[in-house]
């Protein structure tokens, strides 16, 4: 399964962006999904995450309220709706997936990742 994320730019405080994540293959469905994010000099964190039929959804204490997660399996993608953009949001994301598991925060129990989009915030 390949990745591929975006979405990503450049917006001030306050603002918003939704990122995209189309994935390969005809396996889509049965793959929990998973947003990351990497700043500069710093771990890679969780974001959010779903599982592979949507019907349940995990967030970071730093995301609830503002991110939203989802997915259209009949075209393949999983997006993050971003909302009330700030400075500390400015990182890398990443989407990642793992078949047939149950939501996990862990990055090392997703199988494969996409290549990152990079959102800045600017304040």
């Amino acid at each position: 399964v390949q990745l591929q994320a975006s979405g990503g730019g450049l917006v001030q405080a306050g603002g918003s962006l939704r990122l995209s994540c189309a994935a390969s293959g005809r396996t889509f469905s049965s793959i929990s999904m998973g947003w990351f994010r990497q700043a500069p000099g710093k771990e890679r964190e969780f974001v959010a995450a779903i599982s592979w039929i949507g019907s349940s959804t995990s967030y970071a204490d730093s995301a609830k309220g503002r991110f939203t997660i989802s997915r259209d399996n009949a075209k393949n993608t999983v997006y993050l709706q971003m909302n009330s953009l700030k400075p500390e949001d400015t990182a890398a994301y990443f989407c990642a997936g793992r078949f047939w598991g149950g939501l996990t925060i862990r990055p090392n129990e997703y199988e494969f990742w996409g290549q990152g989009t990079l959102v800045t915030v600017s304040s």
